[in-house]
């Protein structure tokens, strides 16, 4: 793998490999390159929910949509605390659920989604996760990307989680051309070993919440810059792309 060095100068979209350019073996070279320098840059990438368990995961997970980890973190330890496992949460009083998560957004149909899997769980899984995708999006409301962050990070089993992060980021950054989540996975199963897909999922996101942001990424202080066909979609100043670097790294 080829290291740029520390004074390259970074690519504009015409001196980078279009789409129709890049060979296959190009681009899965040009996309290990920069997940090797996001790496570096986040050694530390995780799953930002806290969570005890596949279950704790499972459910923090649905609650997290259209909401921050962060939010739903200063609930899940009150939602725990009081239904500590899929037969209390599927026995729970409706109302007492959506007051706990309301903070979270669209707490109704959260209330709804997650008493729902509880209830399948204790139904047909004897109150366990089941460690299988095809059994996780047999539960109600339950996707292949929230299927795949409970297998990888509950189970030790790899997968990408094409959330919003994933997908507008290899978009971007030309990993993929593809436009729907399970056509976005299938592309980068390609263009990665299987056992890096979890912690490639974990990077991408926090990449994209802390410098790639939708709106204005922070192209100017970008590792990847160099190999990336959207460099200047965001300032290429360093001191203003600086200013947009949000969190900690």
């Amino acid at each position: 793998m080829t290291r740029a060095p520390a004074s390259a100068v970074p690519a504009t979209p015409e001196t980078t490999a279009s789409d129709a350019a890049e060979t296959a073996a190009q681009r899965r070279e040009r996309a290990q390159t920069m997940y090797a320098h996001l790496r570096e840059l986040y050694p530390d990438a995780c799953c930002e929910l806290d969570f005890a368990g596949p279950y704790q995961l499972l459910v923090a997970t649905v609650l997290s949509a259209q909401a921050t980890d962060v939010g739903v973190n200063k609930v899940t330890p009150v939602l725990f605390a009081r239904f500590p496992d899929p037969a209390s949460l599927a026995a729970a009083d409706r109302a007492e659920v959506e007051e706990i998560i309301r903070p979270t957004g669209f707490f109704r149909n959260k209330a709804a989604s997650i008493q729902g899997i509880a209830a399948a769980l204790v139904a047909d899984h004897a109150g366990e996760v089941p460690a299988r995708q095809d059994d996780l999006v047999r539960l109600p409301g339950v996707g292949r990307k929230t299927a795949n962050v409970v297998l990888g990070h509950a189970f030790g089993i790899p997968g990408i989680t094409a959330d919003t992060h994933v997908i507008r980021l290899t978009q971007r950054m030309g990993w993929t051309a593809q436009t729907t989540p399970e056509a976005i996975e299938s592309d980068l199963n390609e263009l990665f070993d299987e056992a890096e897909w979890t912690r490639l999922s974990d990077t991408v996101i926090w990449h994209g919440r802390r410098r790639c942001h939708a709106k204005k990424p922070a192209c100017g202080v970008c590792p990847v810059a160099a190999w990336c066909p959207s460099y200047g979609t965001g300032p290429i100043e360093p001191e203003v792309a600086a200013a947009l670097v949000r969190g900690p790294v």
